[in-house]
């Protein structure tokens, strides 16, 4: 029994992923930033209690945040500064980053460390941000003002998520030295998340019933596809696009079906659309559904997501989202580290 909540801020909050995992870890989240209008709704409708600010974090004032905490520690500062330029998509055929101001947004994650004094910090993001300029100095800088930082790329699949995804994690502590967890060898796969999911037409969950209506000729191509796992290049010859026959040209899983007994692809912002990658059903012909996106990513089956909005815009806030599972692990390790490190609050 702890002497006082653990405290967490979510910078970058987006949909809510990262603060579901530290919720479910035991932190009490106690404030997040997201200036999107529908990140900002879809996080409102799940995190009620915590106090969200809808604005641009270079202009938010960290005294708000620090206000909120009425004197107590804050024990984790997380969150996930957008760094589009240095994906892996952003950067095919390229060996620097694309320009991208967004890029320049974990000099403000720096800016509320340096202000407001965590007592750990944990960072996520795409492996390319490694070798960036900003984050090196940020490494740096942390190690100035007197945090011990440890920094590495891991594959998500070993923490729980049902997903080919390689993330950049970064985890600091000015209360002891800290490790970032290591992952298991037990991993999900696509069958043990949405293999009992209901029939779309059967399921009472609206978010399930989400997914791209395709023209006659593209529905018929989807059915051509073999199930569990076959692709585009099993295709008749009349339906493979001439772009699609030259060599080497990358994006192979796009109109490709998962498999039950793997994980699935990495789940990303165009994850409701087919051709952007392999998002179709194993079996069924058509694209995965909102709700099987979010499952996939694994937030819980009530997890809430505005459905008013466009499926583009629903499949980036679902695509963008750091994996619950992935941040609840982390964040237990780190609770771990905060009891061990600072016992005098607890009991």
């Amino acid at each position: 029994m702890t002497k006082q909540a653990l405290n967490a801020i979510d910078l970058f909050a987006g949909c809510g992923g990262l603060s579901e995992g530290l919720r479910q870890a035991g932190f009490k989240v106690i404030a997040g930033v997201e200036a999107d209008k529908y990140a900002a709704k879809a996080f409102q409708m799940n995190h009620q209690d915590t106090a969200l600010f809808e604005e641009d974090i270079r202009k938010l004032d960290t005294n708000k945040i620090s206000g909120l905490l009425k004197g107590a520690p804050l024990h984790l500062l997380a969150g996930c500064p957008p760094c589009q330029g240095f994906s892996s998509i952003r950067k095919l055929n390229r060996k620097a980053p694309v320009f991208d101001e967004r890029n320049k947004l974990i000099l403000e994650y720096y800016r509320f460390v340096e202000k407001l004094q965590p007592l750990t910090v944990m960072m996520e993001n795409v492996p390319g941000l490694m070798d960036y300029v900003l984050f090196k100095k940020v490494i740096f800088n942390l190690g100035e003002i007197g945090y011990s930082v440890h920094y590495k790329v891991v594959d998500i699949a070993r923490y729980g998520v049902p997903q080919r995804r390689k993330r950049l994690v970064l985890i600091g502590s000015r209360i002891g030295r800290i490790k970032i967890v290591d992952g298991s060898d037990a991993v999900k796969t696509v069958g043990d998340t949405i293999g009992d999911m209901q029939g779309i037409d059967i399921e009472k969950d609206e978010l399930h019933k989400i997914y791209p209506n395709h023209s006659p000729r593209i529905q018929r191509m989807i059915s051509l596809i073999p199930k569990n796992g076959g692709g585009r290049m099993s295709l008749p010859d009349e339906y493979i696009l001439d772009c699609h026959r030259k060599k080497n040209v990358g994006f192979n899983d796009v109109y490709g079906r998962l498999w039950w007994d793997r994980v699935s692809s990495t789940i990303t912002g165009g994850c409701l659309n087919p051709s952007k990658g392999r998002f179709l059903h194993p079996i069924e012909d058509r694209c995965i559904t909102a709700r099987e996106a979010a499952l996939l990513q694994t937030f819980p089956m009530t997890y809430k997501f505005p459905i008013d909005v466009p499926i583009s815009k629903l499949a980036l806030l679902i695509g963008n989202a750091l994996p619950p599972s992935f941040s609840k692990i982390h964040a237990e390790s780190i609770i771990q580290h905060i009891i061990e490190n600072y016992g005098r609050y607890f009991q």
